[in-house]
């Protein structure tokens, strides 16, 4: 069989790749010169920014003087610059003191680099005395013709640009011949001894050894090949056999023996029917297990699917109930209970199974108990078909399983809505990052000891491009459901350390930055290794990184978060307890985990000066913290009275709108200058 030269693999290798590489070379090409054009506006700025500075002392020698004479010379000899068109000395609001223009300078290419660096760039700076005691005297303008610096931007754009396709194509035409020596070559005398098989008797014929190629890829495909041609006849008594297999595969799961999604849609449909003619009510409950993946990580998956299996039978043991019974996959279930009279019907089955998950079940040294979350839909009121049945079920116990576990849940209209909001918000999440929607905001911690800023907490803070601000107690649950709170996670404490070694090198080397980690990133094995290698990266210091982990996540997994929490100490950050008083900390487990600071929840000091108890709250905590040899913090603090109270209680730091709200980097920066600058001359205040 004779292949046609236009559709042959070599031609088409050829084309793709001299059609890339071209590509390629015109987009690195024009990246380079759109780098080149904000590379020369930087140098338009410096220029006229060296130049200014040069002629700013006897500008404002002849300004402060009057004397019209020396500006004009400063005006000349700013002229001897050729790219500089216009120049003024002088108040802005009073005739110049001295002034002179010149035409823009013809250019061929104007119509291009006006374009792309504007046609003249104005610059100015403040003529004014030296000493404590400066007076403002008036500005020196000047503006700079682009035209000379066009000129020499479009002369390294050209040559940027057309070396850069003829790198391109020569790298093109390289890789094409590799390609077509190592690979096309070999498979077209692979085709040819294809052709010549006979589908009949397969194993007869085989594929010869190409030389130089027995041990790489084509070597082990000839081999392989070989060999399936010589099972091909062997297999083929077996074929009907496997085939009845992978039936039966398909329509039931093959871990716990039950019928798969597939076989119960079927099922369902004809429950549905029969319920349909008899004008009964149908339920479908969807049973997914709570977080399962823990059980996998602690236990392994072979404890995972040996408890999936007995699960599997105590459902069985309500079929009496059931009119079917699936694995939908994963650790998600299905049962479907026919001929109901009442929804609480449904509810009792759906109690029942949660009851049936509180009796342990047994292993080698230990026992384990499982929960789940339900969700239930009726028919006919929630849907009239399998699919719509199931879909919600699952989306309802979606659903609950963000609100509260181990419980069972109604379908309701609204949840529809709900779920697609939900989906939506979660889509854009994952986009959130890549399209820099995500920044940082941070909020100063004042040391009542001094009165000093000695630390500030980084807050995440979504700004989604169509709905706007969106709430973290909103999109940080979501994160930490599918799994992208460990990017995000890393991103916030990437970004946290850069911006403190960026404050050090500004001479706030004392400064802590406190960073909130989530639940599922203080499970994370590589959480030490992540914070250990920032704070190499970026040279900070032992102790200026505190991390903040919430009382209840702390909580949930002990032992695992002890660990790391250990590891995450040996790296030089500090630990803080958040949200303290909220959860159900054993003081035993505060008194062994490896804590250095109590963050009080907000929600206490808020409402310290009004409510009795979350004083006594208050107090009880500091007093803990003083006990357990460790520093306490006040969050939420927005007046004088909350801050008066827990400073005399012993509160060591407190932090709250009182002070500041959360600051872009930029303006905490100014924050922090005022801060030194009060703390050092307090009488200024």
């Amino acid at each position: 069989m004779k292949m046609e030269r236009k559709h042959s693999l070599s031609m088409k290798l050829l084309r793709v790749v001299l059609l890339s590489a071209l590509a390629i070379g015109i987009v690195l090409s024009l990246g380079q010169i759109i780098f080149d054009v904000a590379k020369t506006r930087q140098l338009v700025a410096s220029d006229a920014q060296r130049i200014l500075g040069m002629f700013r002392d006897p500008s404002t020698q002849a300004v402060y003087s009057l004397d019209r004479e020396m500006g004009m010379q400063v005006i000349e000899g700013l002229f001897q610059h050729d790219s500089v068109s216009y120049a003024r000395i002088g108040n802005p609001d009073e005739p110049p003191l001295a002034e002179k223009n010149r035409p823009l300078q013809d250019s061929a290419t104007r119509w291009i680099t006006d374009g792309l660096l504007g046609q003249k760039q104005t610059f100015g700076i403040e003529l004014s005395g030296r000493g404590p005691y400066s007076e403002h005297f008036g500005d020196l303008t000047i503006t700079l013709d682009t035209a000379p610096y066009g000129r020499d931007f479009l002369s390294n754009a050209l040559v940027i640009f057309t070396s850069g396709i003829l790198r391109s194509l020569a790298m093109g035409l390289l890789l094409y011949l590799v390609y077509y020596l190592l690979l096309t070559k070999p498979l077209s005398k692979i085709v040819e001894h294809l052709s010549n098989i006979n589908p009949d008797r397969p194993g007869e014929h085989k594929l010869p050894m190409i030389k130089g190629h027995d041990k790489n890829e084509l070597g082990l495909w000839i081999n392989t090949a070989n060999q399936l041609l010589s099972s091909i006849e062997r297999n083929a008594a077996l074929r009907n056999e496997a085939e009845n297999s992978l039936q039966r595969m398909a329509q039931y799961d093959f871990l716990t023996g039950l019928p798969n999604r597939k076989q119960l849609q079927d099922q369902l449909g004809q429950i549905l029917v029969d319920a349909g003619r008899m004008h009964h009510r149908v339920a479908v409950l969807c049973v997914g297990l709570d977080d399962f993946k823990s059980i996998n990580e602690q236990f392994g998956y072979q404890i995972g699917d040996y408890l999936l299996q007995a699960l599997a039978d105590r459902l069985r043991c309500h079929s009496g109930r059931l009119g079917a019974l699936a694995r939908l996959g994963g650790d998600q279930f299905a049962l479907v209970q026919p001929n109901i009279e009442q929804t609480y019907e449904a509810a009792e089955l759906a109690q029942l199974i949660l009851d049936d998950l509180e009796k342990a079940f047994p292993l080698e040294h230990r026992e384990v108990r499982l929960r789940a979350t339900i969700g239930i839909t009726l028919f006919p009121e929630d849907g009239d078909t399998s699919e719509k049945l199931l879909q919600k079920a699952e989306q309802t116990m979606t659903l609950a399983k963000s609100r509260s576990r181990n419980r069972y849940q109604f379908f309701i209209a609204s949840l529809d809505a709900e779920m697609r909001r939900r989906r939506e918000l979660e889509k854009h999440l994952r986009e959130a990052l890549p399209r820099n929607e995500l920044h940082l905001v941070y909020q100063p911690q004042i040391d009542y000891r001094t009165q000093r800023v000695v630390g500030v907490e980084a807050l995440i803070r979504w700004e989604h491009p169509e709905h706007g601000f969106i709430s973290p107690d909103l999109f940080i649950p979501l994160a930490e459901q599918n799994g992208s709170i460990i990017v995000i996670g890393e991103w916030v404490l990437s970004q946290a350390c850069k911006q403190l070694r960026e404050w050090h090198d500004q001479g706030f080397s004392g400064l802590r930055m406190a960073v909130n980690l989530s639940t599922v990133q203080l499970r994370h094995p590589e959480l030490p290794r992540i914070v250990n290698n920032l704070m190499q990266m970026y040279r900070l210091p032992a102790k200026s990184l505190e991390v903040e982990i919430t009382e209840t996540g702390l909580m949930e997994d002990v032992s695992t978060s002890s660990q790391n929490l250990l590891s995450l100490r040996h790296s030089g950050a500090l630990i803080a307890i958040d949200d303290f008083g909220t959860g159900y900390s054993s003081l035993s487990y505060l008194k062994s985990l490896p804590l250095d600071k109590i963050k009080i929840d907000k929600s206490f000091v808020q409402q310290i000066t009004e409510h009795d108890d979350d004083a006594t709250i208050v107090r009880a905590i500091i007093q803990l913290a003083k006990n357990l040899k460790m520093q306490v913090i006040a969050e939420g603090v927005e007046n004088a009275e909350q801050e008066a109270y827990i400073i005399n209680e012993g509160c060591d730091e407190g932090q709250g709108y009182f002070y500041s709200k959360p600051l872009p980097a930029h303006e905490m920066a100014l924050f922090l200058k005022r801060s030194r600058m009060l703390a050092e001359h307090p009488s200024s205040a």
